[in-house]
């Protein structure tokens, strides 16, 4: 059975959520294979295992750690070009699609990017995106190479299947042009307690009709354990931070579930949210266009919603 790489992503050799769902998609496809990229495979390895991986890739060389993406993509193509696998997935983050880019570029091969699905269909790799905005659902498969394919966080529930896996070091050097960028400084993310957005499988979202009051977004997004999101209209106006916000400019996310308070549902918007798997949304305009796209919606004033919703969660987690 052919391979199939899987980018592992990670901090500090703690996998996180997006891997376990790739190695579930690679599984579909062939023989998962994980690519670790830094020091402490070590502690990664269970994990991996526990999700199918069957061969663990890995180099702790410093050109990888020590410079922007460019190695990566290197490594990952003196990879492909050992394994030869079927495909290879990548998370869906700014980082991941500029590897992912790189990569096929490197290898020949054709890129789908922002995948919510990947199927194996009549022995081919097919993949479903949304496009345009949002507006069209397409199904598209690579037709030169090794499929190269980043996958958005939460397109599968993670399925634990474990294997044996063969722990396999590569030996990796940069070309002089991957070391043109080198990362000076790094801090750690401030922690906000909450999960964050684009891996999160519940996220609630505040838009204009707050007014610039997100506490009762924030209170009903902690009784959930929820990432909290925000409209453009919202963070433009200063009530909430740039990088909570959803849409075609912002961060696009696909959870399992998405709430949408008092946000309009401009095309902007939906272009960041329209792949979530249910979809909710609380606004007193029975006209606002985000209702052409909920499930399940609710005419009401946030503010009074809001808190009943909160209460009855609680109260249903005893």
């Amino acid at each position: 059975m052919a391979e199939v790489l899987v980018l592992v992503e990670h901090i500090d050799g703690r996998v996180r959520k997006t891997t376990a769902e790739l190695l579930t998609i690679a599984r579909r496809l062939g023989e998962p294979a994980a690519v670790f990229v830094g020091s402490n495979v070590a502690q990664a390895t269970d994990v991996l295992a526990k999700y199918g991986a069957t061969k663990i890739y890995h180099s702790d060389s410093a050109d990888l750690a020590d410079y922007l993406v460019v190695p990566q993509a290197e490594f990952l193509a003196q990879i492909v070009a050992q394994s030869s696998p079927v495909a290879v997935l990548i998370p869906s983050s700014p980082e991941g699609k500029e590897v992912a880019a790189r990569l096929a570029v490197k290898t020949d091969s054709g890129l789908i990017t922002d995948a919510v699905d990947v199927q194996l269909a009549d022995g081919k790799i097919v993949t479903t995106q949304s496009v345009f905005a949002g507006s069209y659902t397409v199904a598209a498969t690579a037709t030169t190479g090794t499929a190269i394919i980043t996958v958005k966080p939460n397109s599968a529930p993670p399925q634990q299947q474990p294997a044996e896996s063969v722990d396999t070091p590569v030996e990796f050097a940069a070309s002089d042009l991957a070391k043109t960028a080198r990362i000076t400084a790094s801090s750690p993310k401030a922690k906000s307690g909450r999960p964050e957005l684009t891996e999160a499988a519940i996220v609630v979202s505040g838009g204009r009709g707050t007014s610039g009051d997100f506490s009762k977004v924030e209170e009903f997004a902690d009784s959930l354990g929820a990432a909290v999101g925000a409209s453009r209209a919202a963070v433009d106006a200063g009530w909430y931070p740039h990088t909570s916000q959803v849409g075609q400019t912002g961060k696009q996310v696909s959870p399992q579930l998405y709430v949408a308070v008092g946000i309009s549902g401009a095309i902007q918007h939906r272009a960041g949210m329209q792949t979530s798997k249910t979809i909710i949304a609380v606004n007193k305009d029975e006209e606002a266009p985000i209702f052409e796209l909920v499930d399940f919606g609710v005419v009401g004033d946030l503010f009074n919603v809001l808190p009943q919703a909160t209460e009855a969660v609680k109260t249903a987690k005893g």
